[in-house]
């Protein structure tokens, strides 16, 4: 089933980094200007709004759950990047659509790679999940992440955000999977 896993992530990537592209192309890379805790605020109102649709089942805005999710994964890889780059009012105007796709690749395979890690000595115990688990476990990321950021940085065990960032998106990245490919 992993082999499986591996090219039906691989499929939900192909998605999200389509969207990821079209925005490059209407906006340019003007996400270089927010610093990381402020893409974590942008995450956390994501979750924050498919933990609400999941609770209430109504939406007043007409956006699903699908497309929030594509948007933690699209975040999540943003933060990865601006934690590894800074920063940058000059970059976000200059930043090529090449430039920031190959910082976008480089993220999404390093968060693959550790999914595939982790899918092996978990044994897919995602797949036997609730998509709801995802959201609030997505949640607690945010919220220890924030902690992380609070605390600038200055922890005593944790993993730092990089690594919460991949748990966020890999968590997206299943939801999304059983969206698309089914239980």
């Amino acid at each position: 089933m992993s082999n499986n896993t591996n090219e039906q992530f691989k499929g939900v990537l192909a998605d999200c980094r389509a969207l990821f592209a079209k925005k490059l192309h209407d906006y340019g890379a003007a996400w270089r200007v927010m610093r990381p805790t402020s893409v974590t605020d942008q995450i956390f109102i994501k979750a924050m709004r498919i933990q609400t649709l999941e609770t209430t089942g109504k939406s007043l805005v007409g956006d699903g759950i699908q497309p929030e999710f594509v948007a933690i994964v699209n975040y999540a890889i943003v933060a990865m990047i601006q934690c590894e780059l800074g920063i940058s009012y000059d970059a976000a105007k200059t930043m090529t659509v090449e430039e920031a796709l190959a910082a976008y690749d480089h993220h999404a395979n390093a968060s693959l790679e550790l999914m595939i890690r982790k899918n092996h000595d978990y044994g897919e115990a995602w797949r036997n999940m609730r998509v709801s688990s995802f959201t609030d476990i997505i949640l607690q990321k945010l919220l220890r992440t924030k902690q992380i950021e609070d605390l600038e940085g200055q922890t005593l065990v944790s993993e730092g955000v990089e690594a919460n960032y991949q748990d966020m998106m890999n968590y997206a990245m299943f939801a999304l999977i059983k969206f698309k490919y089914g239980e």
